[in-house]
Parts: C-alpha cells; structure tokens; sequence
C-alpha cells in the first residue's frame, strides 16, 4: 500500500502479486468477476467478503468538506459533485455507451445560440442519443426532473462501465458538465471518481424528501427556473387544468389527449415570419418546445395558428410575436442584434396528441398547439 498525491493506492506487482475483484453488494455468490493470473481462491476469502459486504451496508463516507450540487446548481463546463440514481443505461452507437442520471430537479435553462437559419441545415436535436430510447424504456423515467445524459472521456468506458447499474444512487465526484447541441451533457473523465451510496444515506434521503414535497405542491410540475410563475407572453383558454411536464405528454398511456405546459420556444421551421403560411394563407408552423425533462416537436396548424397570432397580422408583427417566444435580442428599430445569446422565456401552451394511423407505433404520435395566444 502507498500513498500517492494524498491518496492511498493499492500497488500490484506482476511478480508476486496477486487480486480477486468482487460484487460490493446485492449479490449472494462469491465468485469473482475478475482475478489476476496468480491468484489461488481460499475459503477463508468468503468469510472476508461477506464481512465486507455487511459492514458496507452501515458504512458513511467521510465526505470532510465535500459539497453535493443538484442537477438545477450545474454550470458549463465546470466539475461538480453530483448525487444521482441511475435510471437507465444502453448502448447508444457500437462501442458507445450512455449513462442517464436524475436527482429529481431541474437543470438550468441554457443559452442558444442567435442565427435561426441554422435550423434548416442543422436541426435541432430533441435528445442527445442518436436514436429515440424505446418507449418501455421512456415510461421508467420519472416524469418531473431532468434526467442527464452522460458519456464516458478518454477510455473510461473500460474502467467505469461495470460499476454502474440501473436503479442505484451513486456519488459522483468531478463529473464534468457541459453542453452539447444547446442540451446538457455529463462527461465521466480519468479525475471523476464513484461511489454507490445506499438509499438510507442521509444525503440521498433529503434528495427523495426534497423530490417528493416538490410533487405535492399545486405548480410541483412546471420548470424550476419559471418560478413564482411563467412569463405572460401568451395566454391559453384552461386555467383550471394541472400543468404536466413534456415528458409526462410523451409517455400519456392514452394517443388522443389534451394537456398544459409551461415549455419554451427553441426553434422554429420556418423561422421567417413571411413563410407561416400556404400559398393559401393557411398556417403551417412546426415549433420545438422544451422543458427540462425533454424535446418536442409541436405543429401550429391552420385555425390553431390565426388563433395563436391573433388573426393574419402584418409580417413585421408576427416577426415581433416569433422574436419574443424565441428569446431573440433586438435594437430599438426592431433588427436582430448578432451573436447575442438568446433565452427563450417560459410560456404556457395547450397541447394535443394525435396519430395519423389507425395503429400506434412508438414514434408515431404527433403534438399540435391549440387554444393559446400570444399576446401582444
């Protein structure tokens, strides 16, 4: 055993060391998942590591100074201590895996970059994986809290893959948060340590606390940076109706439902206010909306849209309505300012899903925007 940098490091020596890695906990057998070539199992091995595994249960952590952030307290690019439960993992793309992690709060609403055209040659992405998770999968997920996708830096996939199980909290030290594609995303890297962390931690017990006095609060389900209240940008016709987040809208049981949000607008197609209509003059918008548990796609359709708008106003004025829900930066004559971050403010829409065919497959259900106008 020596110490290195203040850490104590166990140092194996090829020439007359031996190891046996074994389960921490939950698991009965003791047969290891991974032995050096010298190593020789005794009976006595067994006494040791069911010994282990019970004083593991009641074991706390000196955490001395250590500080514990929620997911609503991370910043860009900076390294933080995170307590988390893992609620899925999968294999995004071959030899790419993908971690999901939730503290049951809310991660802060992220600046967007000013040029809208972007969006017709690089859309906007509704998730960071390159495929829809299954809607099985989906339906675990809570449906308040932003649930963080985190990747695995520099080889430590290897190393780190097969700690991490589904439905466990675990302490996360130095994770590495950043943006990717205006959305959050946690980065495993060579400094971010690991510890799973019963669920009678003491921390771990104020984070379920915490989560479970949100849900009984009457607006518990709308974004934790639209506190007291969204803006009043817009206007929608069922005031008496609960807020859902956009990820209690995606996995609703039932295809054909109306449901209130609070969301915010983060791309628009077109984004050009003199092609919001047909040749016909009919409305034919699609907007992405976003809350902090997922990404939609929501149509804006021909009577939904005069309602929305107020009617055929003049170009200029629906440019006005487009600026304010996209958070857009403008001079006092009305011209965009370039390379100013924009904040989309959070606004309430009524929302509706549909299918177009008679038989639902995942994927298959559509979101319209109906009943809800911006105000001027």
């Amino acid at each position: 055993m020596k110490t290195h940098c203040g850490e104590v490091n166990a140092v194996f020596n090829k020439r007359f060391s031996s190891f046996a890695l074994y389960e921490g906990n939950d698991v009965e057998d003791c047969f290891p998942y991974q032995v050096s070539s010298k190593f020789r199992p005794r009976d006595l091995d067994k006494t040791f590591i069911k010994g282990l595994r019970k004083w593991l249960v009641d074991f706390q952590l000196d955490e001395g100074l250590t500080k514990f952030l929620f997911l609503r307290e991370i910043k860009q690019e900076e390294r933080v201590n995170l307590i988390c439960k893992i609620v899925h993992i999968c294999e995004v793309a071959k030899d790419e895996w993908m971690a999901f992690l939730w503290d049951g709060t809310d991660a802060p609403p992220i600046s967007l970059p000013t040029k809208l055209d972007d969006e017709l040659n690089n859309l906007v992405p509704l998730q960071l994986e390159p495929v829809p998770l299954p809607r099985d999968v989906l339906c675990t997920f809570p449906t308040v809290g932003t649930v963080l996708r985190v990747i695995f830096d520099q080889g430590m996939q290897k190393h780190l893959l097969h700690f991490l199980h589904t439905g466990k909290w675990v302490k996360f030290l130095n994770i590495l948060c950043e943006v990717h594609s205006g959305l959050w995303r946690g980065v495993l890297t060579p400094f971010t340590k690991l510890q799973y962390t019963p669920n009678e931690d003491h921390l771990v017990s104020a984070w379920q606390r915490l989560y479970n006095e949100r849900l009984s609060l009457k607006w518990g389900r709308i974004p934790y940076s639209s506190f007291p209240w969204p803006s009043n940008i817009t206007e929608v016709d069922y005031d008496n109706v609960p807020f859902v987040t956009l990820r209690d809208v995606l996995t609703y049981s039932e295809v054909t439902v109306k449901f209130k949000c609070v969301a915010r607008v983060v791309a628009a197609l077109p984004w050009q206010a003199e092609d919001f209509r047909t040749p016909l003059g009919t409305y034919r918008i699609r907007l992405t909306l976003e809350d902090p548990t997922a990404r939609i796609h929501a149509l804006l359709y021909g009577e939904d849209g005069e309602k929305f708008f107020g009617g055929y106003p003049s170009v200029d004025a629906l440019t006005r309505k487009l600026n304010k829900l996209l958070g857009l930066t403008v001079s006092d004559n009305g011209k965009q300012i370039n390379n100013a971050p924009r904040n989309p403010p959070w606004v309430q829409f009524c929302l509706k899903s549909y299918c177009l065919s008679k038989t639902e497959v995942w994927g298959s259900r559509h979101y319209r925007i109906f009943d809800t106008k911006v105000v001027e």
